[in-house]
């Protein structure tokens, strides 16, 4: 063992035992016996075949802003850092692009190497530390009920399999094994570049107002309801207030004002994440005061516009550390789970000085995603990494359990594959497709055995 391990040294860059990984959130830790950086889709063949030969198992890590242990392996831990930046930039006649980056490459950067070529993500999340592998693999999506999320701006894949083969994968190229590639928990190998459909680069007027929570579960449905006609809906709601942020996005002509001064962005990042990790150890060492910490807090919630290009509205710096626990649940249940998490919290009096963040999608085709053929509300709610979180969340998962929430792949829940299969149509053709692409589970780990299942031998 110690001949192969120095000659895939040798080999591959940077393979070494290394100390523990532990994941942004601190959920997660992987003890692995093998930590590499490959540099390129060859170092990647190397280290999987390497780990087949001496019966380890391989997973990869991108950002590590799971919430889950879905990266943690005590086999091969390969890192995606160094499979980053633009490989490949295809303008369409249509006006949008398809480019192709390492899957490694953090959404930020991705971001950045769009607008140097006047293009943009149609659809983003809130967080942009992922690594692009990452988040497609996990499911993240962003908000806006006539979009999808990020996987369906996924148009091909490259990825190494259990045999140490890489394979180019589209819709009309094996199109099943791209299905479970592009969101599948990297259950079928290891993403090397992602090919995405991009827009032309687009300016967003961005309208932040408080409101009555009442009113706003009113205001959002219906024709003309705020989510049917506005690009972008996400709100904030603090447990134990009525008050609740709305930020609506809609898409303006480049140039468009008002701007976001500086000293207004210095402000933002002072309050968000200042001010609020000063609230939250306050809370974790009061957890009585909490419902007096969210009051005033609601209360300072002040309405603004502003217009910037659109990664600079729909993403959000985040520092304080929490946990968070995401469901999506049909669109027509949402009001009813909003007002039995309330009711809970104010029962119980549950110490929750995270707002709670609500967002929508549209129904789409991707066979793991949480918005399956359904149009869909999401339900995220957090606690801050020094309290507990367990009671918070196990009561929310009982709730949305009643109306057949599906969790975020990426974010802590309970559910198994038993469950899960009851909440996905095509649960089962993922999982054939796994056992034919990884008949050995080389890329299985704990939490692929609990929501995906066991390795079915085709």
């Amino acid at each position: 063992m110690t001949t192969t391990a120095g000659r895939a040294r040798t080999t591959t860059a940077a393979a070494r035992p290394g100390p523990a990984w532990r994941n942004w959130s601190g959920t997660a830790t992987a003890h692995a016996q093998r930590f590499w950086r490959p540099r390129d889709a060859a170092d990647v063949v190397r280290a999987v075949r390497w780990a087949a030969r001496a019966g380890l198992r391989v997973r990869a890590v991108g950002g590590g802003h799971s919430f889950t242990d879905a990266a943690v392996t005590d086999g091969v831990l390969l890192s995606l850092d160094h499979l980053s930046g633009l490989e490949h930039l295809e303008r369409r006649p249509d006006g949008t692009a398809h480019v192709t980056v390492g899957a490694g490459t953090r959404l930020r950067t991705l971001n950045r190497l769009l607008a140097a070529h006047g293009l943009a993500m149609e659809n983003l999340g809130d967080i942009d530390r992922q690594s692009v592998a990452g988040a497609i693999s996990t499911g993240t999506h962003g908000t806006g009920a006539r979009l999808g999320g990020l996987a369906t701006q996924v148009v091909g894949v490259r990825l190494v399999g259990a045999d140490g083969e890489v394979r180019a994968v589209d819709a009309t190229r094996d199109p099943a094994l791209f299905e479970v590639a592009r969101l599948g928990l990297g259950s079928v190998g290891v993403l090397v570049a992602v090919t995405l459909r991009v827009v032309p680069a687009f300016t967003l007027r961005a309208r932040e107002e408080a409101h009555d929570l009442v009113d706003v579960l009113d205001r959002l449905d219906g024709p003309d309801g705020w989510v049917a006609t506005t690009d972008h809906v996400d709100l904030y709601w603090f447990p134990f207030t009525r008050r609740a942020l709305v930020k609506r996005n809609d898409r303006v002509p480049a140039g468009s004002g008002p701007r976001l001064a500086v000293r207004r962005r210095l402000e933002d990042e002072l309050l968000q994440n200042g001010a609020f990790e000063l609230t939250n150890r306050v809370a974790a060492a009061l957890p009585r005061t909490v419902p007096a910490l969210n009051a005033v807090a609601a209360r300072a919630l002040a309405d603004r516009t502003y217009c910037a290009p659109s990664a600079d509205v729909l993403v959000t710096r985040r520092r304080v550390v929490f946990r968070e626990m995401e469901y999506a649940v049909p669109r027509d249940a949402l009001r009813d789970v909003v007002e039995e998490v309330d009711a809970w919290l104010r029962r119980t009096r549950e110490p929750v000085p995270f707002p709670v963040e609500i967002r929508f999608t549209a129904p789409d085709d991707v066979w793991l995603s949480t918005a399956y053929q359904r149009p869909s509300a999401y339900l995220a709610v957090h606690q801050y990494h020094r309290l507990p979180h367990a009671r918070y969340f196990d009561a929310v998962e009982a709730i949305v359990r009643t109306v057949d929430g599906r969790p975020h792949w990426g974010k802590l829940h309970g559910l198994d594959a038993a469950r899960l299969a009851e909440l996905y149509p095509r649960f089962d053709d993922a999982r054939a497709v796994r056992a034919e692409h990884d008949p050995d589970g080389l890329f299985r780990n704990a939490y692929t055995d609990r929501v995906l299942g066991p390795v079915l031998r085709p």
